[in-house]
């Protein structure tokens, strides 16, 4: 690496995690507010959702989608548009980081056409449990 580089690299403002936490959620937040009706409000809706069932989970985007990741992995996303065009259903995902392993088979996405007290209760569940 050169010498100017290097410079520039140590006179670049580190961030700290907190940081990282608060431009995480503000990226998570504008994702959401991009999302046509009715995912915007059921994308309101999991974020609070997410954040509660699994405070310890940090926002981020990830590929473009609202996600949530312990350790700097993620564990839980969610997205009702992909590549610009709305999907039929807004889909719940858990990467292989998430702690839902039951047996030899389990199901790492859900669809979603609407979003009852039935459904924030298995979703609160699912991410309590795959935050681990």
């Amino acid at each position: 690496m050169s010498e100017s580089k290097r410079t520039e690299r140590a006179a670049a403002p580190r961030k700290s995690p907190r940081t990282d936490h608060a431009d995480g959620e503000a990226a998570v937040l504008a994702k959401i507010a991009e999302m046509s009706e009715p995912y915007r409000g059921m994308g309101e809706r999991l974020h609070a959702l997410i954040r509660t069932s699994a405070p310890a989970l940090v926002p981020k985007v990830w590929y473009g989608m609202p996600a949530y990741a312990r350790e700097g992995k993620v564990v839980c996303f969610f997205r009702g548009v992909i590549m610009g065009k709305t999907e039929r259903y807004m889909t719940i995902g858990f990467s292989e980081e998430a702690r839902l392993d039951d047996g030899r088979m389990w199901p790492t996405s859900f669809a979603l056409t609407d979003l009852t007290a039935a459904e924030e209760a298995t979703i609160g569940s699912l991410v309590k449990k795959a935050a681990g």
